[in-house]
């Protein structure tokens, strides 16, 4: 491995790169250090205003911003990008295309189509920011340290926010009834899942060779943070991703001995305050009294500061010493290869401790895979006793999307459909809404013209990635400039989310995906890193690219399809907020009113069965029994493999007093949802409480798998 050469002068924390390897005696200037911090911000307020990602509202907004945001910046990459020289990553945007147009389709078979549009939706907002990513890749190629500077801002603002609901819980989470950090998610995997994405912009900032001293020396700090967030959050999965993350930056990038020693000293902070906080019963069980939680949130407080200060003065002594007299490359490379093979040793050890266990190493592996995949294994405990446990309710998940796909193979139940068709196969009482798993879960809903899809746009992806990186074999020997090592980071970014997506499923949390996707497609649209860059400035391209009809048209058709596309997606938030209007008029006794807006929202979302179940309340209120139930049976219709709009036609019969057409109607429900409990006390009230076999009713075989 070739030792890093020399980059330019004082580049600045987030400073462009250059990609030769010969000192340069300008400074850029801080325009890329604040274009870093304004998209760090933006993807804070991406994070907090969509929240989750699961209220409507909120969501909407984010991907509206996203779909017009990325349009944008696509026309721009578009019209900027340089003259003459091959599309790189066009092969993967298409796939990705595919599978969103893919996803929109399956509105027409979904046994959900109202959470299919959602779904599309969705799709689209992460295809734009993807397209966006991939196409100024190569308009502006020195903004790869833009983003990682950004990644940098937003994941420790982030990870510090979640910190803060326990350091000081009366101020930022005073009704908070768990443990585990989930704040500002609502979800403690994506808490850890920033956190762990964060680790390897640290390990970069404090490896770099270029930037000032004092700025580079925060990584240690940062890194002290974010990984004290994950552990907090508990998340198994994304600590795993950070560690296989790790070992691939270590593997690929001669800077392992500054790397190793951010990660060391960092990691070493949190685990100190770590250790401390998991010794506290008010910092770790549910449910503990506010005030208990205050007084410990103030004394990890008081601890979690002096460590980041000695973290701090620790990370400015080594930066400062390396930078004065830096190891001479002999010395660097034997460190490098120690780390290394300590890498390579670790699951040695971690076999030859399994093998000396009580059980052995077959037993214990073993009683590991069948505790990670028995759907009947024993959930861990909500404690930090969960970071060494291996059992998961994932696995009833996991078997439920996998039934659902058997039964629904080549396109699946529809996107999101997961969780009506997992109501067929359950086992508990539970209701979930995904897989928890990105392969399940696009197997159940897209079937395998999803997952066909799914494997082609990942090997396109892996090549674009790999080519861009310089990680080829043809590549041996190539020089390591600043912007390989930072493109080898973003490459190590987005294998923790890819990974943490095998055992999770954080598709819907905006704050997770976008974030991956300007990573994953910066990869794959940037093309080696030796070709030639851009002539002239921004500006002047743009002005050029105006000028030339082909590309203004291309750049017009990417600005009409994002317009479109954002148009669609506002509609089901306008229908529910008419919904909404509906139900006010209706507690204001206007009922006329009331049936006006709520006909005008099932025509702005025609799919969703809430529309109609919304304007059958507001015909039962005024009198209007017929009416009411031909918006119940629409429903039925629109949705039939979904028992909830049984179940609904069912209430509303027993409620008539027609219980013969009640217990007509909870049939199909109980037969779609046998576990349903609500289901099975109508049925008793309609059928006056005869005990009965439920069989398949006449009709309803079509309805299952």
């Amino acid at each position: 491995m070739s030792a890093v050469a020399a980059p330019p002068d004082d580049l600045g924390p987030l400073a462009r790169a250059v990609g030769a390897a010969a000192r340069s005696p300008q400074r850029p200037g801080f325009a890329p250090g604040l274009l870093a911090l304004g998209l760090g911000f933006l993807l804070c307020a991406i994070a907090f205003g969509a929240d989750g990602g699961l209220r409507l509202g909120r969501l909407s907004i984010v991907e509206v911003g996203l779909l017009l945001g990325g349009g944008v910046a696509t026309a721009l990459g578009l019209l900027a990008a340089p003259r003459g020289e091959k599309v790189w990553g066009g092969g993967t945007i298409l796939l990705f295309g595919a599978f969103t147009v893919l996803t929109a389709l399956s509105v027409g078979w979904s046994v959900d189509p109202a959470e299919s549009w959602l779904e599309a939706n969705r799709t689209f907002a992460w295809f734009a920011a993807f397209a966006a990513a991939a196409t100024l890749a190569r308009a502006v190629p020195d903004g790869w340290s833009v983003l990682l500077g950004a990644f940098l801002v937003f994941g420790v603002i982030l990870c510090g926010y979640a910190t803060l609901t326990k350091l000081l819980p009366a101020q930022f989470s005073p009704e908070e009834t768990y443990a585990r950090l989930r704040e500002p998610y609502g979800y403690w995997n994506s808490v850890g899942l920033t956190g762990a994405m964060t680790i390897p912009c640290c390990l970069w900032l404090g490896s770099r060779r270029h930037g000032h001293q004092a700025i580079n020396a925060l990584a240690y700090p940062a890194l002290t943070i974010v990984v004290f967030a994950l552990l907090l959050a508990y998340s198994r999965g994304a600590l795993l991703a950070a560690a296989i993350a790790c070992a691939v930056w270590f593997a690929a990038v001669p800077l392992r001995l500054r790397g190793v020693t951010v990660l060391a000293v960092g990691s070493g902070g949190a685990l100190l305050v770590t250790l401390w906080a998991f010794g506290q019963t008010a910092l770790t069980e549910d449910k503990a009294a506010l005030a208990l939680r205050q007084t410990a949130g103030w004394q990890m407080a008081v601890l979690l500061a002096f460590v980041l200060l000695i973290v701090l003065a620790i990370g400015m002594a080594l930066t400062f010493a390396a930078a004065r007299r830096p190891p001479r490359t002999p010395a660097r490379r034997t460190l490098g290869t120690v780390v290394v093979v300590v890498l390579l040793l670790l699951p040695i050890v971690g076999l030859g401790v399994l093998a000396t266990s009580d059980k052995g190493l077959g037993g214990s592996i073993s009683e590991g895979w069948k505790s990670l995949t028995d759907p009947d294994a024993v959930t861990p405990a909500n404690d930090p006793s969960r970071l060494t446990a291996v059992g998961s309710v994932r696995a009833r998940y996991w078997n439920e999307a996998l039934k659902t796909f058997q039964d629904n193979q080549l396109v699946g139940v529809g996107a999101g459909g997961y969780a009506i068709s997992r109501t067929l196969y359950r086992t508990d009482e539970l209701d979930v809404l995904h897989a928890h798993g990105y392969v399940v879960q696009v197997l159940a809903d897209l079937g395998i013209v999803g997952g066909l899809l799914t494997l082609a746009l990942l090997a396109a992806w892996l090549v674009a990635a790999l080519r861009s990186c310089g990680m080829r074999r043809r590549d041996r020997g190539a020089t390591w400039t600043p912007e390989r090592v930072g493109l080898v980071t973003l490459l190590a970014v987005v294998i923790v989310f890819g990974f943490h997506s095998f055992v999770d499923w954080t598709w819907y949390v905006p704050g997770n995906v976008v974030p991956a996707m300007l990573a994953a497609g910066w990869l794959a649209g940037r093309g080696p890193i030796a070709s030639a860059r851009p002539d002239g400035s921004l500006l002047t391209r743009v002005r050029a690219g105006l000028r030339d009809r082909s590309r203004l048209l291309q750049a017009g058709a990417v600005l009409l399809l994002a317009v479109v596309a954002a148009w669609t997606v506002w509609q089901p938030w306008r229908a529910n907020r008419i919904e909404q209007d509906a139900l006010a008029a209706l507690s204001r006794g206007q009922t006329g009113e009331a049936t006006v807006l709520a006909n005008k929202a099932v025509d702005r979302n025609p799919l969703s069965a809430d529309a109609l179940f919304t304007l059958a309340a507001i015909r039962t209120a005024a009198g209007d029994q017929a009416g009411a139930r031909t918006a119940y049976t629409d429903a039925v219709e629109l949705q039939p493999r979904n028992p909830r709009v049984w179940l609904s036609l069912a209430q509303f019969e027993l409620a008539a007093g027609d219980a013969k057409a009640a217990e007509q109607a909870v049939r199909p429900a109980l037969y779609l949802d046998p576990k349903s409990q609500e289901a099975a006390a109508l049925f008793v009230q309609a059928t006056g409480g005869a005990t009965q076999t439920i069989p398949a009713p006449a009709g309803t075989e079509e309805l299952g798998p």
